[in-house]
C-alpha cells in the first residue's frame, strides 16, 4: 500500500488530467458540464466516478432519508430500466440496497471497467476513455429524463 501522501498526489493527477480531458466535451444540451462533479439536479442523488486499485466505476447513488420517497424514486428509475440500460453500451449493475462506506443504505446504479489501476498510470488513458464514453451515454439519457425525475421530488 502506498503512503498516505503518494496516494494524494495520485489523485490530484489523475482528476486533474481527467479535467483535461474532458476540457470542452459539452452534454448533449450543447451547455458546458462539470463532468467531475456531474450535477444531476436532483437532490440526494449524485453521479459519483470511483477509481481505486481496486475498482473503476460510474455510481449513480440514490439517497433519500425518507424511505418512502426512496422507494418511489427507485420504481421511477426502475420503470426507466430498458431505456437507461439502452443508452448505455456496458452491462448495468442495479443495486436497491448497497450498503456505502458510511453504513448507509442507498440504490445504487454502476457501470465498471475492469483489469484496470488506478495506480498504474499506463491505464489511466483506459479510464480517462470509460469515463468520457459512459458519461456522455449516460448525459444523454439523464438529459432527456431528468425532469421525470425532478418532478417526483419536488
Amino acid at each position: 500500500m502506498l503512503p498516505k501522501e503518494e496516494r494524494k498526489a495520485y489523485n490530484e493527477a489523475f482528476w486533474s488530467g481527467f479535467k483535461d480531458h474532458m476540457r470542452g466535451k459539452m452534454s448533449s444540451t450543447g451547455r458546458r458540464v462539470n463532468w467531475a462533479n456531474y450535477p444531476t439536479q436532483v437532490k440526494n442523488t449524485y453521479l459519483r466516478m470511483i477509481c481505486t486499485g481496486h475498482q473503476t466505476a460510474i455510481c449513480y447513488d440514490v439517497q433519500f432519508r425518507d424511505a418512502g420517497i426512496q422507494a418511489i424514486f427507485w420504481e421511477q428509475l426502475t420503470e426507466l430500466k430498458v431505456v437507461l440500460e439502452n443508452a448505455m453500451s456496458i452491462p448495468t449493475n442495479w443495486d436497491p440496497s448497497f450498503h456505502n462506506a458510511e453504513g448507509l443504505t442507498i440504490g445504487r446504479i454502476s457501470w465498471e471497467l475492469a483489469d484496470v489501476n488506478f495506480y498504474e498510470k499506463t491505464d489511466w488513458p483506459k479510464i480517462y476513455a470509460f469515463f468520457q464514453k459512459h458519461l456522455m451515454e449516460f448525459d444523454s439519457f439523464y438529459q432527456e429524463f431528468n425532469d421525470i425525475l425532478i418532478t417526483l421530488v419536488d
